[in-house]
């Protein structure tokens, strides 16, 4: 048998349930009132806070207030250079009215934005330039058509009208205003934007080759001012140009300096000769033949890409290329050892070897200037020519007495047969 609890406990405890589940109950719907107010509250101030944080971020291309007073529907933060696009547009009669404003930028330098009807890239762009003049401070705006990559940035007419063209320079930054008339119902166009370094006589000077300046163009729409960056020129451009930066550097800078140094201090030992002879071979041949194939065969490649000017840079590049050909050639005129000419020859070959060398180091960080790859580069080159160098002056100190000593004996040997020869008289 069970044992029920009394009447009386039982109709408390019941009623104790009661309370319980109903404190329960309110429990939860308290919980469930307070969820329903709170998601409400983030509903409501939602649009608010996206708002406001979309116009933090877009605070640095709208709040932009020109001195001319003029305004403009749409801005864009362009991805590289400090630069910034405000434009306005009318589709119907193909007006569009355009600041182009690049920020962080010194007095001594050009800028220039343009647009490309015909393709992706430089080759056929419609450009608008400005710079201020040297020697008056004044500011100079005008235009200038791209036909090939050599160009000079000649002033010349567009493909399309402008009118209204001016500049200005305040506070490091530099601003064109234009105003072009495109085809009818255009909506989208190919823009590119650079700068570059202003030199003596108020000439244009080549913009840099860095990943910033090879990455300053894109597809824009002049009605949602949606812009898409064009990849596939610039990564194949860059990777060129790292080709011709690493090749250069690995042939001229490490190989002919290796070279050099196997001639000169491992002959001094009997016992490698003629090995030393064979190892300098294999690294100047392979310095000079491989920086022929992919340093000469890269650079006419941006050359004509690119519009790569002639430089110190270049010139010293074609002056060393010759030195090494002279010197493949003066294998084939090289006297015995024995004969009397020979030391002449070597007087020579080693001089232009020395000259090479030089000249070689001191134009890979010539080119490193030019086409900025970044500073891990230049560590890293800094580095190998550096061991290179200790390396080299440890084995001078340690030849000192063999190669001088032999010297200053044979001039002593020279001095006393003088003498004795005129005792002898």
């Amino acid at each position: 048998m069970c044992r029920c609890p009394p009447p009386i406990i039982y109709k408390r405890l019941v009623v104790a349930g009661e309370g319980e589940l109903a404190n329960g109950l309110r429990d939860q719907n308290w919980s469930s009132r307070t969820f329903v107010v709170v998601l409400c509250f983030l509903f409501v101030i939602a649009p608010y806070f996206t708002r406001a944080t979309t116009d933090g971020v877009r605070a640095r291309c709208d709040s932009k207030q020109f001195r001319n007073g003029k305004h403009f529907r749409s801005c864009i933060d362009l991805p590289v250079l400090d630069s910034y696009l405000h434009f306005s547009y009318v589709r119907e009669s193909g007006v569009l009215d355009v600041a182009y404003r690049h920020t962080n930028i010194e007095s001594s330098s050009w800028i220039a934005w343009g647009i490309n009807p015909t393709s992706k890239g430089m080759l056929g762009a419609q450009t608008l330039l400005a710079y201020r003049n040297s020697s008056s401070g004044f500011m100079r705006a005008y235009t200038s058509s791209i036909k090939d990559y050599s160009t000079m940035l000649q002033e010349g007419p567009l493909s399309f009208h402008v009118t209204q063209l001016s500049a200005e320079f305040l506070n490091g930054e530099m601003t064109i205003f234009a105003t072009i008339v495109l085809p009818t119902n255009t909506t989208v166009v190919n823009h590119l934007w650079q700068d570059g370094p202003l030199k003596e006589g108020d000439r244009l000077g080549m913009h840099a080759m860095n990943r910033d300046h090879l990455k300053s163009m894109a597809t824009l729409d002049l009605l949602s001012g949606q812009f898409t960056t064009i990849k596939a020129a610039n990564d194949n451009m860059l990777l060129v140009k790292n080709i011709h930066g690493l090749v250069n550097a690995v042939c001229w800078g490490i190989f002919m300096p290796i070279g050099v140094m196997a001639a000169r201090y491992m002959r001094t030992y009997k016992g490698l000769d003629p090995t030393w002879f064979y190892i300098h071979i294999f690294f100047q041949t392979t310095g000079y033949f491989g920086g022929l194939l992919g340093g000469l065969g890269t650079a006419i490649y941006m050359a004509k890409h690119t519009g790569m000017r002639s430089t110190l840079h270049t010139v010293i590049g074609i002056f060393l290329f010759a030195l090494g050909f002279l010197q493949i050639l003066a294998l084939k005129a090289r006297p015995d050892k024995n004969h009397k000419y020979r030391k002449y020859w070597n007087w020579y070959h080693h001089t232009v070897g020395y000259v090479v060398i030089v000249l070689s180091v001191y134009n890979i960080y010539k080119g490193l200037a030019i086409l900025q790859p970044g500073s891990s580069w230049k560590i890293a080159y800094s580095t190998i020519i550096g061991v290179i160098g200790l390396f080299a002056i440890v084995m001078e100190i340690l030849q000192f007495n063999k190669r001088w000593s032999g010297l200053c004996c044979k001039k002593s040997k020279d001095l006393e047969a003088d003498q004795t020869a005129s005792i002898d008289v």
